[in-house]
């Protein structure tokens, strides 16, 4: 897949972006490391400053990136903007709780002195993914910067634009050069980035496949991971609950981000007993919602991010109707 703005309302390539050289990396990658010797020295107070004009930027620019979030994935502009508002309130969580999570911690030994103290340990790759473009690269980003670290982002391939806004808030904040750098790249360099000597740590949210790959390259390695993958949750209704809440709950829960989460309710179980009402609701609210335009402020549902995932959706319903009520 190349590297590529599509507007999944039209399939129109709004722009297209040529993959950074390995000249390019690897200067990208060398001036994460002359970074971060400065950086990692830094005063929690002066990152606390930047931090809190990101979350600035972000609260005045919501409508812009609202509206760029949107044209890359398709989601909703009334959750895409609620989307930077949220990165927001990260920047604004980590400024005036992180230099109390990473305070020193004293555990009393049979040793004169015993404790843990934290410190930063330097470039970090992030992999991360399209459905949520602002949101997934702040929840890492924030307590990693926060923390003396310093960033590079490997972004998915439709939101080019996002990754490289990103970049652009934390550099307008005031965030020194190189402390936070977008890397225009495809997956087949995810392996060589991770390879190289000067990245210390990766992080990334995607398929429990791009999990393990990420995962066993940063392992041969040894090097720290953090990785949050798929899920399959279970939406259980009981008979006692309010059956007007749990519908309109099950509803958000099915449809949040045009269906496109790890969060999403993927499996409905609803006691024998309350399962006719609340499946004709259920239906009846799901028939409720406006489906159109993303940009529009009363559009519930947009289109799916990208061709493939039509697709793949388009099989799933088919193999689900063939397969009969039992399926």
């Amino acid at each position: 897949m190349g590297i590529a703005t599509i507007n999944p309302t039209t399939g129109e390539t709004v722009q297209t972006f040529d993959p950074m050289t390995e000249s390019q990396i690897n200067k990208k990658i060398g001036k994460a490391e002359e970074t971060f010797r400065s950086y990692r020295r830094s005063s929690f107070a002066d990152r606390g400053k930047w931090m809190i004009q990101a979350a600035r930027i972000l609260e005045e620019e919501q409508d812009r990136f609202g509206r760029l979030m949107t044209l890359e994935m398709g989601k909703p502009i009334k959750a895409a903007k609620a989307e930077a508002l949220k990165c927001a309130w990260a920047c604004r969580y980590y400024v005036e709780n992180g230099e109390r999570f990473l305070a020193d911690i004293e555990i009393k030994t049979d040793a004169t002195r015993s404790g843990v103290h934290f410190q930063p340990l330097g470039p970090i790759l992030a992999v991360m993914p399209w459905n949520f473009p602002f949101w997934q690269v702040f929840r890492f980003a924030v307590p990693s910067l926060m923390a003396g670290n310093v960033a590079l982002l490997k972004h998915a391939s439709n939101v080019p634009q996002c990754a490289l806004a990103i970049e652009d808030v934390f550099t307008r904040a005031g965030f020194p050069e190189g402390a936070f750098q977008t890397l225009l790249i495809g997956s087949d360099k995810v392996s060589r980035v991770i390879d190289d000597p000067r990245i210390r740590a990766a992080t990334l949210t995607g398929s429990v496949g791009a999990g393990r790959a990420i995962g066993g390259e940063a392992g041969r390695r040894i090097k720290k991971t953090v990785l949050e993958l798929g899920g399959s949750d279970p939406f259980i209704v009981m008979p006692s609950a309010d059956l007007n809440v749990a519908v309109k709950t099950a509803v958000q829960a099915r449809t949040i981000n045009n269906g496109q989460s790890c969060i999403a309710a993927k499996r409905f179980i609803v006691a024998e007993s309350i399962a006719e009402p609340f499946e004709r609701q259920f239906v009846e609210a799901m028939k409720n919602l406006k489906i159109g335009d993303p940009m529009d402020e009363q559009t519930d549902i947009g289109p799916l991010a990208t061709a493939d995932q039509v697709k793949i959706l388009d099989e799933q319903v088919r193999k689900s109707v063939s397969g009969g009520p039992g399926f």
